[in-house]
């Protein structure tokens, strides 16, 4: 069996340091197949995986790898040497190690890094990158992953991730690269600059720019967790700077790898938010925020009615996307050319809302990637005006090209205390939205299928809703949509699809329901999004379940 062979060539490895050689010697037969049974998959989203010793991990072995594969990747851009490489890291275990071992590598080519001396937020790496007018960028996370996850994010000039045209290339390099060993990593290197604080107000002014209203009551009680990661080194203070009454949760400011005080580093999971919602009640706060460890994602939690409610990445978007909207329209300021940008497995309710105020909505496929590229394209012809995911992420202002949780607290802030001047919550503008525009719900279904085994489940799913299309009882399919073939499928015929190719599938029903089935790209799971839509709620709730439990039935 080759990975058994792999395995004996790294345990013989003379580089290999003995604590790593010690792990390998007392991995299962499993463990040393699932990490050596291929290399780890460098796509169009990076890298992200468990680390620990072998080819198909996160280790430092195998970051080289990966950074002399962007290095060459590099090389072929000009000027990219003397331009540099920007390059950040979160709080995880070896996050800060891999980062200087990257320079390093790009050192040992004759290519300029600048790095920063602390965590920062992966919002401000692609700050960085722009600011510093860089090449390129390395963004060292594996965002809300379990804490056994790293990851490498690469990034071009504009501080996007790289789209799939740009990221193919630096696949091809990557795989050009077929020796883990005997990469030089010259982490002395003079080329290696280190940023310290000297940017982080110009990036916080950057973010204070975005504010549409400025409360004259700020008195709303706001409970904030980083979740250990990096979202401590700017919020906290933003907020303060601008006044709003934020109550950092202390057990969770403390940076740690080990995310020691939460039960989850995703604020997708209401387990992450035990701590903070048992301060909350404490102080008697008025909205909860978490970032996730990079701070690009963010969830809320507001309280209504005394309890206190979640809201969901595709609520939380609904809201800030109206606001935005609504105030720019209210002060005269909305733009004849505004764009707004949203993914294919988010809430119709935003394209409503769009609808409603006059401007375009354009839809791309999940990856943030994919808005930032669209933002550059519209430069010079419209105007952004707002960009989100469904997965908790969103960009109010396009000064960076990422998802930005540090600029959606501080909006958030704001809305808070605005609705609240009018005796509302942002439970009763939502409401609100619901009342206009219909029942429209969503619900995302995660299934975590890891190693070997789980990957070929995955695909067996998906084959498999392939060759037999989802039927909902009492519910008309009229559309498939396949982005794997481009194509559409309709009853009148067969459309182009005009998206990048990529794994998912959608089926779109009569009552203008839709289920996506989409393997993540960053994580070992399916995901599968549901759309649901009603006059009352209830309704919309009822139509929610049956499909559910009908996709459900189908898995299992």
């Amino acid at each position: 069996m080759d990975y058994l062979k792999t395995y004996q060539t790294w345990l013989e490895e003379p580089s290999l340091s003995k604590e790593m050689k010690d792990t390998m010697a007392l991995m299962s037969q499993k463990d040393i197949e699932d990490s050596f049974y291929k290399d780890l998959s460098f796509g169009t989203a990076g890298a992200r995986g468990v680390m620990g010793p072998g080819t198909n991990r996160l280790n430092e072995y195998t970051i080289k790898k990966i950074a002399k594969g962007y290095a060459l990747y590099l090389l072929e851009i000009k000027g990219a040497k003397e331009k540099g490489v920007a390059i950040s890291y979160d709080n995880r275990i070896n996050s800060r190690y891999f980062a200087l071992i990257s320079a390093g590598v790009l050192a040992s080519y004759g290519i300029k890094s600048y790095i920063t001396n602390e965590l920062r937020p992966t919002p401000f790496l692609s700050f960085l990158v722009r600011t510093k007018k860089a090449a390129g960028g390395i963004m060292i996370t594996a965002s809300h992953n379990p804490k056994t996850d790293n990851g490498f994010k690469a990034y071009d000039e504009e501080g996007c991730q790289l789209v799939p045209k740009l990221a193919e290339k630096l696949v091809d390099k990557v795989n050009q690269v077929i020796t883990y060993f005997d990469i030089d990593s010259m982490t002395d290197s003079p080329l290696i600059e280190y940023i310290h604080d000297e940017l982080d107000q110009i990036y916080l002014d950057n973010v204070k720019a975005i504010s549409l209203e400025n409360p004259s009551n700020k008195d709303a009680k706001i409970v904030y967790s980083p979740l250990h990661g990096t979202g401590a080194t700017l919020i906290p203070n933003l907020l303060k700077q601008t006044g709003y009454q934020v109550y950092p949760l202390q057990s969770q400011m403390i940076i740690d790898g080990e995310f020691s005080n939460t039960k989850s580093s995703n604020p997708e999971e209401k387990k992450a938010y035990e701590a903070s919602i048992a301060y909350a009640k404490e102080i008697d706060a008025d909205m909860v925020v978490l970032t996730d460890p990079d701070a690009d994602r963010l969830g809320v939690v507001v309280k209504h009615k005394n309890d206190y409610v979640y809201l969901n990445g595709n609520q939380t978007a609904s809201l800030t996307m109206e606001y935005i909207l609504n105030r720019k329209q209210e002060q005269k300021k909305l733009p004849n050319d505004g764009y707004v940008f949203s993914t294919n497995v988010s809430t119709p309710l935003m394209s409503h809302i769009a609808k409603f105020y006059g401007v375009t909505m354009i839809t791309t496929l999940t990856g943030f990637k994919f808005i930032g590229e669209k933002a550059k394209e519209i430069e010079t012809t419209g105007t952004y005006l707002f960009g989100c995911e469904e997965s908790y992420g969103s960009l109010i202002s396009d000064f960076v090209r990422d998802k930005d949780a540090v600029q959606a607290v501080f909006m958030l802030s704001e809305m808070l205390n605005y609705y609240l001047e009018k005796n509302m919550t942002l439970i009763d503008q939502l409401e609100l939205l619901y009342q206009r525009h219909g029942y429209i719900i969503e619900e995302t279904i995660q299934l975590s299928l890891a190693g070997k085994e789980g990957q070929e489940k995955i695909e067996s799913i998906m084959s498999r809703f392939r060759k037999h299309p989802l039927a909902i009882k009492n519910k008309e399919l009229i559309q498939i949509d396949d982005n794997l073939t481009q194509k559409s499928w309709t009853k009148i015929g067969i459309n182009d699809i005009e998206l990048p190719i990529s794994n998912v599938i959608k089926f779109i029903f009569r009552d203008n329901s839709w289920v996506v089935f989409r393997p993540s790209g960053t994580e070992p799971k399916l995901k599968i999004y549901f759309s649901v839509n009603g006059k009352e709620k209830e309704q919309a709730e009822n139509t929610l379940l049956t499909y559910k439990e009908t996709v459900m039935g189908l898995i299992n």
